[in-house]
């Protein structure tokens, strides 16, 4: 017999996928409306963040890794360097999830966008170091806004839609899961 905890596991991690598909689907799609040039939030890594402060075993680094290189590849982004930059800061949020069990959302939104945009730093960095084409300043402020703003609803969604919500201490001396 299958355990149900292993079952629930491997369900959500097909769940994150078919989110980065369908996240990736709409990315790709021509959509413009209006004349605006806001750029959209980067929901595969708010999904991300989201999920490792919620329930770590659900995004494992192998997935997580998988997922964003190919995302770079993808948006034609230099390969890898986001991709590190992602799992640096996941592996980095990971490590605070005990701590954060308690925290309230606001302390939690705070750090989720202090990596954020500690990730955005480096990555424009990074590139303007090897002397790689970058986007405007300005449009990779607004893309790092519009993430930020997003995380609240991402956190909704996962809670409210998918049934996701932080252990709990009880559950987390079950599961030996503190660290």
């Amino acid at each position: 017999m299958v355990d149900p905890r292993t079952v629930r596991k491997w369900s959500f991690r097909g769940v994150f996928l078919l989110i980065t598909a369908l996240a990736t689907f709409f990315y790709l799609l021509p959509l413009q409306v209006g004349s605006g040039r806001w750029p959209g939030p980067d929901l595969i890594l708010a999904f991300a963040f989201a999920w490792v402060l919620r329930r770590p075993d659900y995004v494992p680094v192998f997935l997580v890794a998988t997922v964003m290189l190919l995302a770079d590849f993808i948006f034609l982004r230099p390969p890898g360097l986001w991709a590190a930059l992602s799992i640096m800061g996941l592996e980095f949020l990971r490590s605070r999830e005990p701590t954060s069990r308690d925290l309230p959302f606001a302390i939690e939104w705070a750090m989720v966008a202090g990596v954020m945009l500690a990730m955005a730093v480096t990555y424009r960095l990074s590139l303007a170091i090897f002397m790689v084409d970058q986007t405007s300043l300005g449009l990779a402020i607004l893309g790092q806004i519009s993430t930020i703003l997003s995380y609240p609803i991402v956190i909704a969604i996962s809670h409210y839609g998918l049934g996701i919500a932080k252990i709990t201490p009880s559950e987390a001396d079950e599961m030996r899961y503190v660290r």
